[in-house]
């Protein structure tokens, strides 16, 4: 039962993933751009975490704290470039 599920929630973050990407391409404006990419982020850090518990392995979970780590920083300075014009002040 629990195979189904994990399935079930990989399709669905997957998918999440797919139109968040469609998102990125057609955004009208770079603040669209810019949280499609944040919430890309969260989904492959999902993905992450359900492959870790499917596969039984604890390396995915420190992968997706590393990702999360790099998406936040990512996603903090997209966001002052396009605000400030600058990252470092």
């Amino acid at each position: 039962m629990i195979l189904y599920a994990l399935s079930f929630a990989i399709g669905c973050f997957a998918l999440g993933l797919l139109l968040n990407l469609w998102r990125v391409v057609k955004g009208p404006q770079a603040s669209d751009r810019i949280l499609a990419l944040d919430t890309m982020t969260i989904n492959a850090i999902a993905l992450l975490i359900l492959l870790g518990i499917a596969l039984g392995s604890s390396i995915f979970f420190e992968v997706s704290m590393l990702f999360a780590l790099v998406g936040f920083i990512s996603t903090v300075s997209y966001c002052r470039f396009l605000l400030r014009g600058d990252i470092i002040e």
